[in-house]
């Protein structure tokens, strides 16, 4: 586990990918002198993985940013190793506990974590705040720019909830996947910069006759590796929904 912060510690899933990066971050928190700890994203269902998380319990606490699988496939196995409870937005991710919602304050490791609901990326995307850092899930990441997961992540939910974490400042910035960033603020404020950026170019293609999401992201995303234009297409569809609306 490498230490990031004097109270996150991160154990990287052996799962890289175009759409994961370097791995899912698992993060452990604890405060510092603490036995137990929360985890938070166990990740996929990868055994090596989740035994080794499980090593750094016992375990007060399992907390799921959204539902996607490379996030919450494991839970339940490791709910099952650590004989802890699983808490999370979605009800069909909950396990032996009452769920999450905004504004709810998590215990455990000696910390309390604030819960935001961020939707956007997905309609259950949650951060979770700490005095000195925010674990973003896949709202913000690490490397790059992410998805916004049409038709259950709506682009308006996401430019709200980038607006929300702009106000973090420098709190750091513990993403789902790749480098934790220093400053949550300037993180949001590049990502809303890039989104306008993008609406700005969906414009222009539609004015020089693009006719459907496909050809919109063949204009707009001609810079960005053909793999990625699956997703790239489902953020294409939100943004013609917002700017239909």
């Amino acid at each position: 586990m490498r230490q990031v912060t004097e109270t996150a510690g991160l154990v990287l899933c052996g799962n890289p990918g175009i759409m994961t990066l370097d791995g899912t971050n698992t993060w452990v928190l604890r405060e510092p002198g603490n036995e137990s700890c929360i985890v938070v994203d166990p990740g996929p269902l990868m055994e090596d993985h989740l035994q080794l998380v499980a090593t750094h319990g016992p375990v007060d606490v399992i907390l799921l940013t959204h539902g996607h699988f490379d996030h919450s496939e494991g839970a339940p196995r490791f709910a099952e190793l650590t004989r802890a409870k699983v808490r999370a937005l979605d009800p069909t991710h909950v396990l032996g506990d009452e769920g999450l919602t905004e504004g709810d304050v998590v215990t455990g490791g000696g910390l309390e974590l604030r819960v935001l609901h961020t939707p956007g990326h997905s309609s259950d995307s949650l951060c979770f705040e700490l005095p000195d850092a925010v674990l973003t899930g896949d709202t913000i990441l690490g490397r790059g720019t992410t998805v916004v997961a049409h038709p259950d992540g709506v682009l308006a939910d996401y430019l709200e909830s980038l607006r929300r974490l702009q106000e973090m400042g420098d709190r750091t910035v513990l993403p789902g996947h790749g480098p934790e960033l220093l400053s949550a603020g300037d993180a949001a404020a590049m990502y809303l910069a890039h989104r306008e950026m993008r609406l700005e170019q969906v414009r222009a293609a539609l004015a020089d006759g693009a006719a459907s999401p496909r050809e919109v992201v063949e204009t707009v995303y001609v810079d960005v590796d053909p793999v990625l234009w699956p997703a790239a297409e489902l953020s294409v569809r939100a943004q013609l929904d917002y700017l239909s609306s």
